[in-house]
């Protein structure tokens, strides 16, 4: 079946095959929170997007091949409720938004700065440094060389808005300039939208919007 992005807590996960990466999204928590295990398809090298919740779904989905790196998108604890568990289980090395490093409880190896490149084997993600949802969120981007780019974007960018910035309107106007600015500007409408809860989204499906974000503030 063609990959959807539908996914629910307690169900299978759904892998968008792309030529040099397989993505696995899989739900879990409490709060139906995203994760994604990204695999390289020249050498099964992997990479979890987003250790959230529920160690043993993830591990489970990680299988036998190993993990290389944990990546969280932000400090929100429920980006990290299995971080520890799974950090312990594959020895990987972890990866966190330099400003939101601090609010990880699990040390981070490798603080990400804006630009910085991340690789699953012969993959490598540019990361996005997105303040608003929080000071240190990160988005990482995946551009394809055989199609589209493929984004993944924690709780900055979602369908129908961007994250919440619960009522602050200065955080809610640094977060839709940065996602505005380095996601919408410089991204094609085909891009795929990876968000870190509930169903994806592509950059054309929201950019008619953007305005109309910036008039209701949020």
């Amino acid at each position: 079946m063609a990959y959807s992005g539908a996914v629910k807590v307690g169900g299978p996960a759904d892998v968008h095959e792309l030529t040099d990466l397989m993505i696995s999204k899989v739900a879990v928590g409490p709060t139906n929170n995203n994760a994604y295990v990204l695999r390289c398809r020249a050498t099964d090298e992997q990479l979890l997007i987003d250790a959230a919740a529920e160690p043993h779904t993830l591990l489970t989905l990680i299988g036998d091949s190993g993990l290389a790196s944990v990546v969280t998108t932000h400090r929100h604890g429920d980006h990290w409720g299995a971080l520890r568990e799974v950090v312990d289980a594959t020895g990987a090395r972890t990866y966190a938004g330099r400003y939101d490093a601090e609010g990880i409880p699990v040390p981070t190896d490798v603080p990400v700065e804006d630009g910085d490149v991340l690789r699953v084997g012969r993959v490598e993600l540019t990361a996005r440094h997105l303040v608003g949802h929080t000071p240190g969120s990160i988005a990482l981007i995946y551009d394809d060389p055989h199609g589209a780019p493929h984004v993944f974007t924690g709780d900055c960018l979602f369908p129908g808005g961007v994250g919440n910035t619960w009522g602050d309107a200065e955080s809610f106007a640094t977060l839709i300039d940065g996602v505005q600015h380095k996601l919408f500007d410089q991204l094609p409408d085909e891009t795929w939208i990876y968000p870190g809860h509930g169903a994806d989204t592509t950059l054309g499906a929201e950019r008619p919007h953007l305005a109309e974000w910036r008039e209701r503030g949020w």
